[in-house]
């Protein structure tokens, strides 16, 4: 169950049935492919390689990387819950290449090309294991950029390595807040979230407060899964004066970085570093 169908529950046991608790677990926000799956179209670049990194526990990570000529910097992007290399990428990709950067895009474990089983956990460990791999490639250079479930990636993975820069994409403060933002304003004082551990102990807030370097702070103002007033107290609790926010009134929850001026913006922030 993604975000917006848990969203939809919540609504429904609350009006309908006035549900005092609301039991959350982490399949609720990490919803992996159905074993056999193969994605009806395959993403093959031109000027692009693949990349592996394999898990101590078996599990392969499957990513692209795009080099151009005369790059400064390396863009490592987590995508959101949706997100494959195939068909996502084709999209995607022209949009942060534009910036001049390489560009290095993982599909989650458990995702599209990507064998394993996805938990909060493992995700964050494969996080730590990728930026390795290809700050090893680059060192010092790689810029982490993650939207809706990847900002959460790069979050952790920020406050954990020596990143260049950090892009948090339509973004939220943690899984109770984005789950207790669905409940209508009324019913709240009368309901009780209930999360798995492991969701609890997932805080951007806290993430953001050990940031290292320069970040930029993306909220859409038409998002109803990630409410912009969530990513601001994300931007809020970022230490560092060279630290932006953008907000892009006409965004819905993906696909901010297509809307109008939203590319200068980010490429600027980009380059800057």
């Amino acid at each position: 169950m993604r975000i917006s169908s848990l969203a939809a529950g919540i609504g429904a046991c609350v009006v309908l049935a006035g549900c005092a608790q609301v039991r959350v677990s982490e399949g609720h926000f990490i919803r992996a492919d159905t074993p056999g799956t193969v994605p009806a179209q395959r993403f093959d670049g031109a000027g692009t390689t693949e990349l592996t990194v394999t898990r101590g526990d078996g599990a392969i990570l499957k990513g692209i990387l795009l080099e151009q000529p005369n790059a400064r910097s390396t863009v490592l992007y987590f995508g959101g819950n949706q997100f494959h290399i195939d068909p996502h990428l084709k999209e995607l990709l022209p949009i942060l290449a534009a910036c001049g950067t390489n560009v290095a895009v993982f599909d989650h474990r458990g995702y599209g090309r990507s064998s394993g089983k996805p938990t909060v956990m493992t995700m964050q460990g494969d996080a730590l294991a990728i930026f390795d791999a290809v700050n090893a490639r680059y060192p010092g250079r790689v810029i982490v950029h993650g939207q809706s479930l990847g900002s959460f990636i790069a979050a952790h993975l920020a406050q954990a390595r020596p990143v260049l820069g950090t892009v948090l994409e339509t973004t939220a403060t943690s899984a109770e807040d984005l789950v207790t933002s669905r409940i209508p304003w009324y019913a709240r004082p009368f309901v009780r979230v209930e999360l798995d551990p492991s969701l609890r102990q997932v805080d951007n807030r806290s993430a953001a407060a050990g940031f290292r370097s320069s970040a930029l702070v993306i909220a859409a103002g038409r998002d109803k899964m990630t409410p912009p007033a969530l990513g601001r107290k994300v931007f809020d609790t970022i230490p560092r004066q060279d630290k932006q926010f953008l907000l892009l009134e006409k965004a819905d929850h993906n696909g901010a970085l297509a809307t109008e001026g939203a590319g200068a913006a980010y490429c600027a922030f980009v380059r800057g570093l």
